[in-house]
């Protein structure tokens, strides 16, 4: 049953004691992964892309060793995770104006889960994935001056090409409207001639 680890990440008991624990995990896969889409990841779906897949590979095979039925907390507390870790000096607000740096944030969304919940096993699979990928991209190669172990694959850059600069582009404007740019251009000037240095004939 090879669909089962992409069902376990996307199916989630929703009842009268999850359904709003449901909610709030879906908010804040929204919040923070197009925070990061928008941010650390602008321009780059497949850098993105490469990020979802590695946690997922992660949360997964833990999930076979720790036998978990249900992958779609683990996957969205890594994504917050790693969001946290690059933006760790914002003051971000919770629960009732509570204020503090966002990179402690995973971790008192864990505790909350604990209350509403009773169970932290998901949540600290999450930021552990989040941390490793972390870790090995950016913090390990970059900050310690360490070997780069993970790097997208080319694939992926194939089929999610990077966007650069503000627009995607999709080639060169039709023959017809650069001719009639390059008319605009030319045919408001006049020819003045070459024209002579004083002093010459």
């Amino acid at each position: 049953q090879i669909w089962r680890p992409i069902t376990a990440t996307f199916f989630f008991p929703v009842g009268p004691g999850t359904g709003f624990l449901y909610l709030v995990n879906l908010y804040f896969l929204y919040q923070y992964s197009s925070r990061l889409e928008t941010g650390a990841f602008d321009g780059r779906p497949a850098d993105y892309m490469f990020m979802l897949l590695f946690n997922w590979i992660c949360i997964v095979i833990t999930g076979l060793v720790m036998d978990m039925q249900l992958l779609m907390i683990p996957l969205i507390m890594s994504v917050l995770y790693v969001w946290a870790q690059l933006n760790r000096d914002m003051i971000v607000s919770f629960w009732f104006g509570t204020r503090f740096k966002a990179c402690y944030l995973p971790w008192v969304i864990l505790g909350f889960n604990y209350i509403i919940g009773g169970s932290v096993i998901n949540e600290l699979i999450g930021n552990l994935v989040g941390h490793l990928y972390f870790f090995l991209m950016f913090k390990y190669p970059m900050d310690l001056g360490g070997r780069n172990f993970l790097s997208t694959p080319q694939f992926l850059y194939r089929w999610l090409p990077n966007r650069r600069g503000g627009v995607s582009g999709f080639g060169v404007p039709p023959a017809s409207m650069r001719r009639a740019a390059e008319d605009q251009q030319g045919g408001g000037r006049h020819n003045w001639g070459q024209g002579f240095r004083l002093g010459d004939q």
